[in-house]
């Protein structure tokens, strides 16, 4: 017997994502928060749901993936569920009182990471950075920042415009300032200490 879980989007009724192992709230809040990390779409979204089922097969591996797609149109879900509205568990039913709590977000979030691809990872120095106030940078603070392609990148800190802060990722005309994609507009920040 497993410790499963079927995980749907709140306003989903057709289909559920099923684990059949790490399905306790603390292994689920850490897929969902790696996700989230990684910036994927949220799980209500097709693409998102694709993206929690590649972490997961990932963490799993090959050799004992527990991981499906599990048609709940017909009412058969088993009676136990997480609801999640974008990467944030926000109903849960048919669970004992007692919350499996063995796992600390923070090293199941290195041991997800740890799980994916190299070329995919986050890294140690990323999950384990300190979180501040975008409003608290100043110039020279070294942030890490995400690409386009989602990969992780270390950049300065130097300059404001209008009370936003840019670094030095893509120079335009010699200067930082002119590209927008310098610019961070994330209300908080990982910063490199």
């Amino acid at each position: 017997m497993g410790n499963r879980a079927l995980i749907k989007a709140k306003d989903n009724t057709s289909r559920a994502v099923y684990l059949h192992w790490n399905g306790g709230r603390d292994s689920v809040e850490a897929f969902l928060k790696y996700c989230e990390l990684r910036k994927f779409r949220g799980f209500d979204d097709d693409y998102g749901m694709a993206r929690f089922c590649q972490v997961v097969g990932n963490f799993f591996g090959v050799g004992g993936l527990s991981l499906g797609i599990m048609d709940i149109s017909e009412g058969e879900d088993g009676g136990y569920m997480d609801n999640v509205n974008g990467w944030e568990i926000v109903g849960r039913r048919g669970f004992s009182g007692i919350e499996q709590d063995h796992h600390d977000l923070q090293s199941m979030l290195l041991a997800i990471d740890e799980a994916q691809p190299a070329n995919q990872q986050l890294g140690r120095k990323f999950i384990t950075a300190e979180i501040i106030s975008t409003e608290n940078l100043k110039i020279g603070d070294k942030v890490l920042l995400q690409n386009y392609h989602g990969e992780v990148e270390n950049l300065e800190v130097v300059g404001f415009k209008n009370g936003k802060p840019y670094v030095n990722r893509y120079l335009n005309e010699g200067s930082y300032e002119h590209n927008p994609n310098n610019y961070i507009r994330d209300e908080f920040v990982r910063v490199c200490t």
